[in-house]
């Protein structure tokens, strides 16, 4: 049989969790997993949101409508977008990862542009669909030279995976306004940020007045639900809705039911919004919590950070991959991140921060 290589890799980030599992049957000792990007703080509480849920319902056993249910999308619509938008412009997706290769095939496009650092599965789906990749090097070069950018398809992750870095929401809006005038299309990919933020944030709808932005979502960060692969496209491009609606059924035939029918009662119930909130308001605080035990060590890379702040639940450090190994502290190299060939990659490591924050002292203050 002959095989058509898509020229992709198999994610290296897997590779690095099982040779930490390998170290820790080998020496017996914890290992600490920050190369994920998990929210290990806690788990979300869906104990009394299962318990509303009928199973023997059609709902649930029965092929679910292609581009989700009307009970989910009528809840993103409420909870990102204000009733702003039409339900005809919301797809919903398995995860994000669905969401954004689902995205790149039906644009029409040879070259797809992301951050100078970027997250690998970008890449890995350029790869795949056949697309070169481009970068620019931070927002500013978007803001100031929109110009560059003429036709382009750009990718806006804010916070930044794998910087965790957060840019003003108004210099994010101007740019995406000065690239609408020069014809760009912008993919605005930001799952990290409705976990720390809730249903009063404005940024969606804003984003309402551009018809050059497709929208990526997930829940898997926000509500802590990566096991139920759900997350969410939104454009207002009618053309574009009917390709992605085709491609969306035949590389699924519509989403889990089970994973909808939850992600709605979590979005619109008194119940399921109290467990969201809580995850969130534990999840954020520790988080926050070991952002500042990075800074106040001086291991956080704050070159990083000079235009934006650290905010997401990665963080770059200014210890490379083998020294965090050493005190038994999983990461991820830098280089896996960027083509980027002038800076001395070897020096950080981006890591997970969405963890316990006693756990993450523990192994940290041996580091410092």
């Amino acid at each position: 049989m002959e095989t058509n290589h898509s020229g992709a890799k198999y994610s290296s980030i897997v590779g690095i969790g099982e040779k930490l599992r390998k170290l820790s049957e080998e020496t017996g000792k914890e290992y600490l997993y920050l190369n994920r990007g998990i929210n290990q703080v806690v788990n979300i509480d869906l104990t009394e949101i299962i318990k509303k849920i009928d199973f023997n319902s059609n709902e649930i056993q029965y092929y679910p409508p292609n581009s989700g249910t009307v009970g989910l999308k009528n809840a993103i619509n409420e909870v990102y977008f204000g009733n702003k938008t039409s339900n005809e412009n919301i797809f919903v997706t398995a995860g994000g990862m669905h969401a954004l290769s689902l995205i790149i095939q039906s644009l029409k496009t040879d070259k797809v542009i992301t951050s100078a650092f970027f997250w690998g599965a970008y890449y890995n789906i350029l790869q795949i669909t056949g697309k070169d990749h481009g970068y620019y090097e931070n927002l500013k070069e978007l803001y100031d030279n929109p110009e560059r950018y003429k036709d382009s398809v750009l990718i806006i992750c804010d916070p930044n995976n794998p910087v965790g870095d957060k840019y003003d929401d108004e210099l994010l809006l101007k740019t995406v306004a000065k690239l609408q005038k020069q014809n760009a299309t912008v993919i605005w990919d930001s799952p990290y940020r409705r976990l720390f933020l809730d249903e009063s944030d404005k940024l969606y709808q804003q984003l309402l007045d551009f018809d050059n932005v497709i929208i990526s979502e997930s829940f898997s960060k926000s509500v802590g639900l990566s096991g139920q692969r759900l997350g969410f496209v939104h454009t207002q491009n009618k053309e574009f809705q009917e390709e992605l609606n085709i491609r969306l059924l035949y590389s699924g035939n519509g989403t889990n039911a089970f994973a909808q029918k939850l992600v709605e009662l979590i979005l619109t119930t008194p119940e399921g919004k109290k467990a969201a909130n809580d995850f969130k308001k534990k999840t954020v605080a520790d988080i926050t919590a070991n952002i500042d035990f990075l800074k106040e060590h001086n291991l956080l890379a704050s070159e990083f950070y000079e235009a934006s702040k650290p905010v997401g639940i990665f963080v770059i450090v200014n210890k490379s991959y083998e020294q965090l190994l050493e005190h038994n502290i999983g990461s991820v190299p830098m280089d896996f991140f960027t083509k980027r060939k002038d800076f001395d990659s070897d020096k950080f490591a981006r890591i997970c921060v969405s963890i316990g924050h006693e756990k993450f002292v523990n192994f940290f203050k041996k580091v410092y």
